[in-house]
């Protein structure tokens, strides 16, 4: 059978509440961030990151926290084809903290949980023999149903050719040794835990695990004498972490001393979080092995994992892709408290922020009704009546959208707040305005807050957009209170994890060449501001948009890309500016609205039209405006591949 898959991983899937508060007690947490956890997980995003075709092996809850997981687990490129839901029991919950940099107190909430149902029925023959590779967690062996269904997975593994691995991932209190208050405790000594462990070690041809952890394999606190005990069961390899001191690798008899193993380079890091090392470190390891890399390349691969994991907030989140991984390979450590590497942390950012695997924001045809402003001045105009447009645009851009990729709208959230809530789990890729309407130089929004604070009530895939009127030939001070803005909502954004679009219009604002608007874009990066997005004018021939795209990607290679906006042109106009607009490969769209619903909205705010008639036309001309889109991107095409032609 054709190996579609390079790794399973099989067990605990829950959801991490990571106390927010750093130094604190969790008595005294007041916030919370949400993340995906669980070891199996933690390493099936891991490996994903790092490039390998990753799936697992597990059960959530038929709600919320469940659904979060299977998403979460999509946006990663996990494939979830082995994820039963169970409509009997709850998705596991974990509540965790930083204390400081030995204390991590974390409360584990899985009593029947979803994942501890996972029973032999759950693993598919079909699906196992799909992997290269099947790498369960100590956990699920610690409860009869589980260990039933995770030694099918390895024998059909064996059956099937699949290399199998083994992650200890001893949690004492998770195998009834210790008491729920424990959760933080790695070690605790059990004849029982040993037994049983040591059952399985022969199914393996790769274990890994602490010092500890091999002590309750080998059922010995002597480091040497748990590895040769472990040995006598198992021709595994045996992977042993040592902390700061690195990892071993003994793929032979145990040696006199740890120092003998195969070793990797470390990586001196500042400590910040251990929670979720493991799995970092195990997810590089997992990458290394699989790809055929000798155990000193595969440990360092481990060992850097693990130092991003131990430097960041989270477990899967701190977790690098393969092209940060590589490009801390070739610069180095700068500083030891990666968190705050501001390079390292922008490549981080822009190699795993909100990843959609199915290409969905490759095309961008957005519908912008986020006009506040140009409505407000229309005749019959009240903001009741405008919130009641915007639920009409929604409409129309949904029907339109039809649950498909590639769609998206711009909705405020003053007076477009019922349509910005509706659009919500639609699909919808949701742009949402901050600036006030026609500022300069720019103010925001009242709503989001005088330190911008109210950003963080923001749904996460809901992308900060605001539009500046600047110029290059505007006085220093006009900068200067422009860039502060900026700058501030900027890191405000990605405090937040929110993504950021930055739309310029410097003709509104004085005369324009082709180097205006990349003189514009070049100053926004000198200040240290990275937009995910950009919002450009249309231009009037080749040379502008090349050099506003040349701008771009000189300083920002990971970028998302460009839309191009409409500023109320005729349909005709607008197709001549997509032509040239669709020859760039970083333009990914539109953004368009008057064009769109100018008409349907004069007429409706008179009472002229009805509300099916206003939802009808401005669907017709979204339609029609996706298709002339398409078309220009469709010759585009053409022409660069005739261009290509001709050139070979």
């Amino acid at each position: 059978m054709t190996k579609t898959l390079d790794v399973i991983t099989i067990g605990r899937a829950g959801v991490d509440l990571y106390g927010a508060q750093i130094g604190a007690r969790l008595e005294d947490m007041g916030s919370f961030e949400k993340y995906i956890g669980g070891s199996p997980t933690n390493i099936a995003c891991g490996t994903a990151r790092l490039g390998l075709r990753s799936a697992l092996i597990s059960r959530v809850g038929d709600e919320h926290m469940g659904r979060f997981i299977r998403e979460q687990l999509h946006r990663e490129g996990v494939v979830t084809d082995g994820v039963v839901t169970d409509p009997e029991r709850l998705t596991a919950l974990v509540i965790l903290g930083i204390r400081d940099q030995e204390q991590f107190p974390l409360i584990f909430y899985r009593e029947n949980c979803a994942d501890m149902g996972l029973c032999e029925d759950d693993i598919d023959e079909g699906f196992i023999a799909s992997a290269r590779a099947v790498v369960p967690t100590g956990t699920h062996l610690s409860h009869a149903r589980t260990r039933a269904a995770v030694l099918k997975a390895l024998e059909l593994a064996r059956k099937h050719g699949a290399r199998t691995a083994l992650d200890i991932d001893y949690r004492p209190n998770l195998w009834g040794v210790l008491g729920h208050g424990e959760g933080e405790s790695r070690f605790a000594e059990s004849a029982e835990v040993t037994a049983q462990l040591q059952s399985t070690l022969h199914l393996f041809d790769l274990i890994v695990g602490t010092e500890e952890e091999f002590h309750i394999a080998g059922g010995s606190t002597d480091t040497l004498e748990a590895l040769r005990a472990v040995r006598k069961v198992s021709e595994a390899v045996l992977v042993c972490k040592r902390g700061p001191m690195g990892a071993v690798a003994f793929d032979a008899a145990i040696p006199g001393s740890l120092d003998d193993g195969q070793t990797g380079p470390g990586f001196p890091i500042e400590v910040f979080n251990v929670l979720g090392a493991g799995d970092g470190f195990m997810s590089g390891l997992l990458k290394g092995w699989l790809d055929g890399q000798d155990w000193p390349t595969t440990l360092k691969y481990a060992n850097a994992c693990g130092a991003f994991a131990v430097s960041r907030h989270g477990c899967t989140p701190a977790y690098p892709s393969w092209e940060e991984l590589q490009f801390f390979f070739d610069r180095g450590i700068q500083r030891p408290d990666l968190r705050n590497d501001v390079e390292l942390e922008q490549v981080h950012w822009a190699t795993n922020r909100h990843r959609r695997v199915d290409g969905a924001w490759s095309e961008m045809r957005v519908f912008a009704f986020d006009h506040r402003m140009q409505l407000e001045e229309m005749q019959g105009a009240t903001v009741e009546k405008i919130g009641a447009f915007k639920e009409l645009c929604l409409r129309a851009a949904r029907e339109v959208q039809d649950g498909r990729p590639g769609y998206g709208i711009l909705c405020d959230g003053r007076i477009g707040r019922e349509a910005l809530y509706r659009a919500e789990g639609t699909g919808l890729w949701i742009g949402r305005p901050v600036e006030w309407p026609g500022s300069r130089p720019l103010t925001l929004e009242p709503q989001i807050g005088p330190d911008y604070g109210r950003l963080k009530e923001w749904p996460k895939d809901q992308v900060v957009k605001c539009l500046c009127f600047c110029h290059p030939d505007d006085d220093a001070e006009m900068w200067a209170k422009q860039e502060d803005v900026i700058t501030r909502l900027f890191h405000s954004a990605r405090r937040n994890s929110l993504e950021f679009l930055l739309e310029v219009i410097p003709s509104k604002c004085g005369k324009v060449d082709d180097d205006t608007t990349p003189k514009v874009i070049q100053r926004f990066y000198d200040i240290g501001v990275y937009p995910d997005w950009w919002k450009l004018e249309p231009f009037r021939n080749e040379t502008a948009w090349k050099k506003a795209a040349d701008a771009i990607e000189r300083n920002d290679r990971r970028t998302r890309g460009i839309v191009v906006l409409g500023l109320d042109a005729p349909e005709a106009e607008l197709a001549e500016s997509f032509a040239l607009a669709a020859a760039q490969p970083l333009v990914k769209g539109f953004a368009v609205g008057r064009t769109i619903f100018g008409d349907a909205a004069r007429a409706w705010m008179k009472g002229d039209m009805d509300d099916a008639a206003a939802v009808a036309q401005m669907k017709d001309r979204y339609v029609r405006l996706c298709a002339v889109w398409d078309d220009a991107r469709r010759s585009a095409e053409r022409r660069n591949a005739k261009d290509l032609e001709e050139t070979l």
